[in-house]
């Protein structure tokens, strides 16, 4: 399936949120980290059983420490 993930079409095999922060974060559930899918955030607890979909337009925005 292809979806935008932070603004770039990407081909992907991934069926839930989980799968697709695995494949492009390396980790299922990463610390410090926001997801968004079609412009409706997903609650951490839900990102094994977030379908995803052809089409959907997915953000992934991670907190960062500084000064």
């Amino acid at each position: 399936m292809t979806i935008t993930f932070n603004g770039e079409a990407l081909a992907v095999d991934a069926d839930t949120v989980a799968d697709l922060l695995a494949l492009r974060l390396h980790d299922p559930r990463p610390h410090g980290v926001a997801v968004a899918v079609n412009e409706e955030v997903v609650p951490r607890d839900d990102w094994p059983r977030w379908p995803l979909a052809d089409g959907d337009v997915v953000e992934v925005v991670t907190a960062v420490q500084g000064g």
